[in-house]
């Protein structure tokens, strides 16, 4: 059964499986990918699409999976995703695509040959006339779907190929793994460049312990973060989404050593804010590391370096706004 979701944040429409007998697509240009981050080399590969689309007089559509591939074909790597699948679509929305479809990735499907595969879905569902993938990409059982196959079951259907090649930054070429690397190094700011915004993490605010306000005088909203990965422990300078507002704020990853804590939070001090954040979900953009997390001797010392990070996390946010 096909499942049309809400329009994302965007113009893009968010579909839940294909059935054989869909007529919602014609003419379609498609990519298809795992688009964790939906970084800058995944957003080359979409405004390809959109272009293509304009062009060809046709519908931009990207298909995706959930859960991602990995969780079910290697489950030991506990492969920690950038987006959670919420953000994703709203970022794949927001990139100018008519469409979204999600797959839903099962053994079952994992199963389906690399050739079936574009015969179910890019032919008889979809109606493809163009393919655009990355430089590297394959698919199908055991990833026996390559380029070169794509190319010759066009030729054969009547759909062309094009291929994106990898965007570089600095010299490194943008991939998620690239990502995933520097923000388990605090390294906010350079995954910022290669997502080409700065990484966000989600979540509701929940009661915390409660002695930012009464001990330091700085109140902190406790978020209980639906995102797999998070920066490094740490202190942030941070935009916090609230609703259609954005606040200037400072983060804390860590577990609070000076109050000899040892479970993992995510802590945010709103600035010039006063207001009840209970049962809301934020957005919290890491914009630029401050410094470690360390233990002060007293609770004073704590304090004096809390308002020495404010007037940092100002600088900061107001250096990055420009």
């Amino acid at each position: 059964m096909l499942v049309k979701a809400k329009p994302g944040k965007a113009q893009g429409v968010v579909y839940y499986d294909l059935p054989p007998n869909s007529s919602s697509f014609s003419r379609t240009v498609v990519t298809i990918g795992n688009f964790d981050g939906v970084h800058l080399g995944h957003r080359a590969i979409l405004n390809r699409v959109c272009h293509r689309a304009r062009e060809l007089d046709g519908q931009a559509v990207a298909i995706t999976f959930d859960p991602h591939p990995l969780k079910v074909l290697r489950p030991e790597l506990n492969l920690p995703l950038l987006t959670t699948q919420a953000q994703k679509l709203d970022l794949l929305a927001a990139s100018g695509l008519e469409a979204v479809v999600v797959l839903a990735f099962t053994p079952q499907f994992a199963a389906l040959p690399a050739r079936d595969f574009v015969t179910q879905y890019f032919c008889q569902r979809l109606r493809v006339r163009e393919v655009v993938v990355g430089h590297d990409y394959s698919f199908g059982r055991g990833r026996e779907g390559n380029i070169d196959l794509l190319k010759e079951m066009g030729r054969d259907n009547g759909f062309t190929v094009q291929v994106v090649w990898a965007v570089e930054v600095d010299g490194a070429v943008v991939s998620s793994s690239l990502i995933r690397a520097l923000l388990r190094l605090g390294k906010v700011a350079e995954a910022g460049h290669l997502l080409g915004r700065p990484f966000a993490a989600v979540g509701e605010v929940v009661p915390g312990k409660g002695r930012g306000a009464k001990l330091l005088k700085v109140p902190t909203a406790n978020i209980r973060p639906e995102n797999e990965l998070l920066p490094a422990t740490g202190i942030y300078a941070v935009w916090v989404r609230r609703g259609r507002k954005t606040l200037p704020g400072v983060a804390n990853i860590g577990t609070c050593p000076t109050f000899d804590n040892s479970e993992l939070s995510l802590e945010v001090h709103l600035l010039d804010f006063n207001g009840n954040l209970y049962g809301e979900n934020l957005e919290v953009e890491f914009v630029a590391r401050l410094r470690e997390e360390r233990r002060f001797p007293s609770f004073e010392a704590l304090a004096d370096q809390i308002r020495a990070d404010i007037t940092a996390a100002r600088q900061a946010l107001a250096y990055n706004r420009g």
